[in-house]
């Protein structure tokens, strides 16, 4: 099974931070609040009909005591969010103000997921929606707490996938499996006989120990999970030292590889299905050789301003639509970010992912 998003990440971009270096340095999120650089959309009032209710929506009000509203922060596909991606995240924040019976949420665009952080710094956001570095960077920048972490296929972890426009050099001693869409993989991640993946986790090392020092790889971007910190941590246990490049995003770095600007890219699995429309013989042409995880799902890091007893409605009010995991197109929170579900954050998850994360502080 493939995950195919619309992101860059996940959701990738879409679910990382972009940083001005890859130390993983922990000062504080800092630049400039541009206003240009930020959508707002309108309030979500379907829960208070009318603005006369005040007793209604104030009783509402009284089970989130802390704040008047709640802002969702998110970052779009694109450089600036479009028509569709503000009406599926008006939706989203509707459907959200309902189970919170009428309270009042909003949402906002950021730029990158350094404009959302600095949202939650500042008090303007109270939600946020990120990648596994992105929480992890909430919560020490900005005081945030991970909430819930997003289901995708009944799995709450991914993985990056290596792959090479050069199998003959990267397939070790196996051609080359497909899958049902006849997207390829070798090294024994996919099972050509029962068709199933591997269980998520590091595959295809000895391949990438093969990669010649000061070889050029089309990385996803400075801030992506699956795009860098995860493979790049890879090669440093390999003692492999390759010239690291960023294509800007998951569906650029696929695109890099594969009109032959590189010989090898990373994104989150399976990223190569996000331009099989203008390029339908993609998964013929890049084979995923290796993988580097599990990584945490993205997810949702509540702020700072909320009690323990406000998280806990936050947490049930989410889960009251997102809890069976087997959400689809059409449903709000598929529509923004191809979330199937959601699940208590996995805190000894996220864990792992901050591990990764701080040791680029001591490269």
């Amino acid at each position: 099974m493939r995950m195919n998003t619309k992101s860059a990440f996940a959701l990738a971009s879409v679910l990382t931070l972009s940083l001005a270096a890859c130390a993983g340095d922990q000062d504080d999120v800092t630049g400039d609040d541009d206003d240009d650089d930020v959508t707002d959309v309108d309030d979500a009032e379907n829960g208070a009909d009318g603005g006369d209710d005040g007793d209604e929506s104030g009783e509402a009000a009284g089970e989130i005591e802390s704040v008047d509203s709640i802002t969702i922060g998110l970052v779009p596909a694109t450089d600036s969010a479009t028509e569709a991606e503000e009406e599926n995240a008006q939706a989203l924040a509707e459907q959200l103000s309902e189970e919170l019976d009428g309270f009042p949420v909003d949402i906002f665009f950021a730029d990158s997921y350094l404009g959302v952080i600095q949202g939650m710094q500042s008090g303007d956001v109270q939600l946020l929606m990120s990648g596994p570095i992105g929480m992890i960077q909430a919560e020490d920048e900005a005081g945030g707490t991970p909430i819930l972490q997003s289901l995708r296929f009944g799995s709450d972890t991914y993985v990056t996938q290596w792959f090479t426009n050069d199998p003959d050099t990267y397939c070790l001693d196996d051609e080359p499996v497909a899958d049902e869409d006849g997207f390829l993989f070798c090294n024994g991640i996919l099972d050509e006989e029962s068709g199933e993946l591997a269980d998520y986790g590091p595959m295809g090392e000895e391949a990438l120990e093969l990669i010649e020092d000061g070889t050029p790889i089309a990385f996803v971007e400075e801030g992506s999970a699956s795009g860098f910190y995860f493979p790049q941590t890879q090669l440093n246990e390999l003692g492999v030292e390759v010239d690291a490049q960023f294509a800007g995003g998951h569906d650029q770095a696929v695109e890099a590889v594969y009109n032959d600007e590189f010989t090898i890219g990373t994104s989150f699995d399976d990223a190569r299905g996000n331009i099989v429309d203008d390029n339908p013989d993609v998964g013929e042409e890049l084979v995923v050789f290796a993988w580097a995880g599990p990584i945490p799902n993205d997810g949702i890091v509540a702020s700072d301003e909320f009690t323990d007893e406000e998280l806990e409605l936050l947490v049930d009010a989410w889960l009251s639509f997102a809890e069976s995991g087997d959400l689809e197109e059409g449903d709000p929170l598929y529509d923004v970010y191809e979330i199937n579900g959601l699940v208590p954050a996995d805190e000894e998850a996220l864990d792992v992912a901050r591990q990764v994360y701080n040791d680029f502080g001591d490269q």
